[in-house]
């Protein structure tokens, strides 16, 4: 028999998955649950692709900044956009995420939403990892991929809760991970309907809408899905309260952490780690019945192109 997960090997953290999948799908038995209510939540950023050395957004942030300047001289001489400008990172770590969400409201507004969409399927065209060398989207995880897929086969709707930007998300969200845009939830600046030309347009404005991470997770699942999932994939302390929400309900359930371990094959980080801090979620994760995936001991390769 095929197996559905090839990227998995043998192990506890894979057998919790095929567990649960054959405790919710097997028709008569106490734990079997509609099709409706199988709703599976993964983040993005270090769950479904890669996250290091700097949030893939976070790079395009960096990139659009580069790109405006000269309509926006000012930058030269005022922080954190000098910081950029200049590759002072020591500089702008110090100044924190106030300062990227200086520089994303700076970068992602002004804009229609059709016009941002563009923005970033150019910048994903050219844009490499400074690691691999190889374009962003060729960077997802091949495991994960296949777990949606499989998810997805045994009748479970899958959603992508991100940290990063909705509209930013949706442009990837189908063609990498067969998740369609309207499956997505994300952090969001304000919108308005504006008419442009005599043409009906979106505008992003310079205003943050919602911060879809923490604790802000479970309230974009209830704005955006509207029933408790009953499996929820991270990687970071970021996603711990979706993790909790979602294994707080009643009946099956799955909460799984992904570890990065593995240094070789893509990166180690978790407590000390500038983005994607993994600390609490790990810590707590036996007592609140979670798995933890070692990308290093449960995965036959990280990237489709190892595979």
């Amino acid at each position: 028999m095929n197996d559905a997960l090839p990227g998995w090997r043998d192990g506890a953290a894979k057998q919790a998955i095929l567990d649960l999948v054959s405790r919710v799908c097997r028709e008569g038995s106490p734990e079997f649950v509609p099709a409706a209510d199988r709703i599976a939540v993964f983040d993005n950023d270090g769950t479904l692709w890669s996250e290091q050395p700097f949030y893939t957004q976070g790079l395009f942030v960096l990139d659009r900044v580069r790109a405006m300047v000269e309509a926006h001289p000012e930058w030269r001489t005022t922080q954190p956009f000098q910081a950029v400008l200049e590759q002072d990172w020591k500089t702008l770590g110090a100044a924190g995420m106030k300062a990227l969400q200086e520089l994303v409201l700076a970068t992602h507004a002004g804009q229609t939403t059709a016009e941002f969409e563009r923005h970033v399927e150019a910048w994903l065209a050219v844009a490499r990892h400074p690691r691999f060398g190889r374009p962003f989207t060729e960077l997802i995880f091949q495991p994960m991929r296949e777990l949606l897929d499989y998810l997805r086969a045994h009748g479970f709707k899958t959603f992508i809760v991100s940290g990063g930007g909705i509209e930013f998300v949706r442009v990837i969200s189908d063609r990498l991970y067969g998740v369609p845009r309207e499956q997505v939830v994300g952090s969001s600046i304000v919108t308005r309907y504006e008419v442009r030309d005599g043409g009906p347009v979106l505008a992003r404005l310079p205003e943050v809408d919602f911060v879809d991470d923490g604790e802000g997770k479970p309230v974009g699942i209830q704005r955006h899905i509207g029933r408790r999932p009953i499996a929820a994939f991270g990687n970071s302390d970021g996603d711990f309260q979706m993790l909790e929400w979602t294994t707080a309900g009643s009946g099956p359930r799955l909460g799984v952490i992904l570890h990065h371990d593995d240094a070789a094959r893509e990166f180690a980080y978790d407590v000390h780690a500038p983005v994607g801090r993994l600390d609490r979620a790990r810590a707590e994760a036996p007592a609140r019945g979670w798995t933890v995936v070692s990308m290093k001991d449960d995965w036959r390769y990280v990237f489709a192109f190892e595979a």
